[in-house]
């Protein structure tokens, strides 16, 4: 390339290399898209279906009289938070936007989500305080048990799958930076001719 080439491909390195940023910093979860909507659309179900007796997932939510008769326990409690908040907000933000991030977010609150789900269908089948026994497990429980682990899966397989045009910019990007801070150690310490 001759100087003046290289002078005007300077003007739009610092574009180049935000647009490869942004691009680094995006999904796409192709395919899986559908089944991570459909996943979210089943944790959305699942809050009008019951949990557990007559308490439905917003009752749970909102841990009303009906969470109350059916003596519905903090693992409940909190794996509705967790659908709500990560399974169906931060997957659903990941979906429109596809950044990175968001995704690993999403992906994280439902692992542990998860694992909230398990436990609350366990402890709806164990005998409480005072040898009470309630209604077990509804269905609402169980498909969004069921829907938060798929929506876990299909979120690891999205964030760790990155493109072999998302790892070779970012390849070029860590040789690119080495070089200009060589020629950068070179100008500050007079070794130009080197």
């Amino acid at each position: 390339m001759n100087p003046a080439e290289s002078k005007v491909f300077e003007q739009f390195r610092g574009d180049l290399e935000a647009v490869e940023r942004k691009i680094a910093g995006e999904i796409d979860p192709g395919t899986r898209a559908m089944v991570v909507a459909i996943a979210v659309f089943v944790l959305l179900l699942s809050l009008i279906l019951p949990h557990a007796g007559a308490a439905r997932g917003l009752d749970v939510l909102a841990f009303d009289t009906h969470a109350q008769d059916e003596h519905i326990g903090l693992p409940s409690r909190v794996f509705e938070w967790f659908v709500v908040i990560f399974g169906i907000g931060f997957s659903s933000l990941a979906l429109v936007t596809r950044r990175w991030a968001l995704a690993w977010v999403a992906v994280a609150g439902s692992a542990v989500g998860s694992v909230f789900g398990v436990l609350s269908i366990w402890h709806r089948q164990t005998p409480g305080l005072g040898n009470y026994h309630g209604a077990g497990p509804g269905i609402g429980l169980i498909l969004a048990t069921i829907a938060i682990v798929v929506l876990t899966f299909h979120w690891l397989r999205v964030v760790w799958s990155r493109t072999a045009l998302q790892l070779e910019a970012e390849e070029r990007r860590r040789i690119a930076a080495a070089e200009k801070e060589e020629q950068d150690r070179r100008r500050l310490f007079g070794d130009d001719d080197k």
